[in-house]
């Protein structure tokens, strides 16, 4: 029989696990041609306007985890509005993102710290997608997932611990980088921040695109709410901060980075932040810039991997999933759908760079089809319990909606093929494809259990007053 997950997150955990588990580390090396494509205005300007609308979506995740401090986010938002196929849909949507980004972790581990340690370029062993795998690199992506998967089944309050020690160093570096760009800089090395050719306002709102997926970190928060230990109105404050933090730590280090040297000759390198402050004579911080994208990864992965069993245990105790991925020991902890969430990383992690990159293209797609759902749950449940007022309520109404139909944007931008945004034919079409039949086929085979077995599990008591 299942419990409830033991409450072990405070709410500066809770917050360093959603801010900084969504951070990771291309944005440090991918600076360069962001600056290129986009002038140094249209990312940092992008990532502020796309930081509005993923605060207009994190409304409804606030109200909504507020309301439902239940494990599984989506899955238990969608099951409160709509019932158990939707909850389906949101969960399968988002472990196909969330396992997606945790087996190029695996890959990805390796390949940075080559940078460092060449060995890791060595002893190749297959090849899949064009990039070819090596022994040292897939190794070191197999430990570190093993560790995070010790870590997490060792309780969240340690993980908690160790990512928000990670965040903080993270955060101090990035204080260090801003006070120098800023002191050594000039402001004449940022503006014009846009090429005399280019249209800013186009610039601008072509990255909004790609920002906010840089801000989805919020999802994590209400994934991991039933793990909270404080009151239900501050886990919906918790949402709201995992965006604000995050955008402020981005746009920081990114101005920084832009004030320091010219934002075109950053354009022209190749590693981004680290060559900008490599080329500005700052050697030292030119690693520390590296060091973040290190402890990007660590903590995407520290926050990922309990969430994504979190869902699995949703899923489970509505019935999607074999019951005992529903069983919560007497140490309060889901060593079942832990275990589970293990097997599946390690089974994709394999693939190596290339094959997982298509894998998360794709996971952009089912992260902005579970804003939709999540947003189209949040005006149901209040349809439904109208005079019920949740502990944080979103306001105005209209603004989740309004983060909604951008999420909509992104994906038909990505979808329609053709453009430069399009996935890649036929390969993540391919996988799409692939994942839908898969999750009919499971959802088909899903043992039935009784509506109200099913909405005690997912809901707890937060269903009680549930029609």
């Amino acid at each position: 029989m299942s419990s409830d997950l033991r409450k072990s997150l405070s709410l500066p955990m809770l917050i360093a696990l959603g801010a900084a588990g969504i951070m990771g580390t291309s944005w440090i090396f991918t600076a360069s041609d962001f600056f290129r494509d986009y002038g140094a205005g249209g990312e940092i300007f992008g990532l502020l306007a796309g930081a509005v609308l993923a605060v207009c979506v994190a409304l409804a995740y606030a109200e909504l985890a507020s309301r439902y401090p239940r494990a599984g986010g989506e899955v238990v938002f969608a099951f409160a509005a709509f019932g158990r196929g939707w909850a389906f849909v949101a969960g399968w949507l988002l472990l196909g993102a969330y396992v997606s980004s945790l087996a190029f972790y695996v890959s990805a581990s390796g390949m940075l710290l080559s940078e460092l340690l060449p060995i890791m370029r060595t002893m190749p062993i297959y090849s899949v997608a064009g990039t070819t795998v090596f022994l040292p690199s897939l190794a070191v992506g197999v430990i570190l997932c093993i560790g995070v998967w010790l870590l997490t089944s060792s309780g969240m309050n340690r993980a908690g611990r160790f990512q928000m020690l990670l965040f903080s160093i993270m955060i101090c570096i990035g204080i260090v980088l801003a006070i120098t760009g800023f002191s050594t800089g000039s402001f004449e090395n940022f503006w014009p921040a846009f090429e005399d050719d280019a249209n800013p306002y186009t610039n601008t709102i072509r990255f909004i695109l790609p920002a906010m997926t840089f801000l989805t970190g919020f999802s994590l928060v209400s994934t991991l709410a039933e793990d909270a230990d404080m009151s239900q109105r501050k886990i919906g404050i918790a949402v709201i901060a995992t965006v604000v933090v995050a955008a402020m730590f981005y746009c920081t280090v990114l101005l920084a980075t832009a004030w320091i040297v010219p934002w075109q000759e950053t354009a022209a390198l190749e590693d981004g932040v680290i060559d900008a402050f490599r080329l500005a004579g700052f050697p030292a911080l030119a690693w520390s810039a590296f060091a973040i994208s290190v402890l990007g990864l660590l903590t995407s992965f520290v926050a990922l991997f309990p969430a994504a069993s979190r869902l699995v245990l949703a899923m489970a105790r509505a019935g999607l999933f074999p019951r005992a991925f529903a069983n919560v020991g007497p140490s309060g902890r889901p060593g079942n759908a832990l275990l589970f969430t293990l097997v599946l990383t390690l089974g994709l992690g394999w693939l190596g760079r290339g094959a997982l990159l298509w894998f998360l293209d794709t996971g952009g797609v089912y992260v902005g089809l579970a804003w939709c759902i999540a947003v189209v749950s949040l005006y149901r449940v209040r349809r439904i319990h109208g005079a019920v007022e949740p502990p944080f309520r979103a306001r105005p109404f209209w603004l989740p909606g309004l983060g909604a139909l951008a999420a909509l944007c992104v994906i038909a931008v990505i979808l329609i093929p053709g453009t430069s945004m399009s996935l890649i034919w036929p390969y993540e079409y391919a996988i799409l494809g692939v994942w839908t039949v898969l999750g009919i086929v499971i959802y088909a085979l899903a043992p039935r259990r009784t509506e109200s077995e099913m909405r005690r599990a997912v809901l707890g008591n937060a269903g009680d007053d549930d029609p």
